[in-house]
């Protein structure tokens, strides 16, 4: 795991010089920025996950030790979790870059969010309850509320970056320019 870690950043440049010749000069401009961010946002999910919801969890697990039964978890299941929780917040946390993808491509807006936001919220708690490993409402609180919270950066995020079409993704701007 942790040579994949260390590797990612030479994974990410053979990725991109993979894909950049196939690229238009707008959409090289779109993909770099979007890039860096969802690299940091994953990161900023997997740190917040490690350091504010792994202890909880952890200590979940380990209060099934009694007198007479003593919670022995291996290296196997303590790597299981924490890479888990690791994942399953890293992509949560990326959940602004792709409102505002979706909102540049066309299929969300502002005033749509803004529209359904009680229904994302029940949507961030019913996700909360499916991805944290332990069943507690503690940890799946610990996932539901940033994901609500993230939810709401995301309307703000889309409000200041969606607001122009990628030219790539417009259909009859691209027909017109052919």
């Amino acid at each position: 795991m942790s040579g994949i870690l260390f590797a990612t950043p030479v994974i990410f440049w053979q990725i991109w010089a993979f894909v950049a010749p196939g690229l238009y000069d707008h959409e090289k401009r779109v993909v770099l920025p979007f890039t860096i961010l969802s690299s940091i946002c994953f990161l900023g999910g997997a740190t917040f996950g490690y350091y504010v919801v792994f202890p909880p969890a952890f200590r979940f697990l380990m209060g099934y030790t009694t007198d007479f039964l003593s919670a022995l978890p291996t290296v196997k299941e303590y790597f299981s979790l924490s890479l888990r929780l690791l994942i399953a917040f890293g992509v949560v946390f990326e959940l602004p870059v792709f409102m505002v993808l979706l909102a540049k491509v066309g299929i969300v807006d502002g005033p749509f969010l803004r529209k359904n936001r009680k229904y994302a919220f029940l949507i961030s708690f019913i996700i909360a309850a499916i991805l944290t490993p332990t069943p507690d409402i503690v940890n799946q609180c610990l996932m539901g509320i940033p994901m609500v919270i993230l939810y709401e950066v995301s309307i703000i995020a889309v409000w200041l970056l969606g607001r122009k079409k990628l030219a790539g993704f417009d259909v009859q701007e691209v027909e017109q320019n052919e």
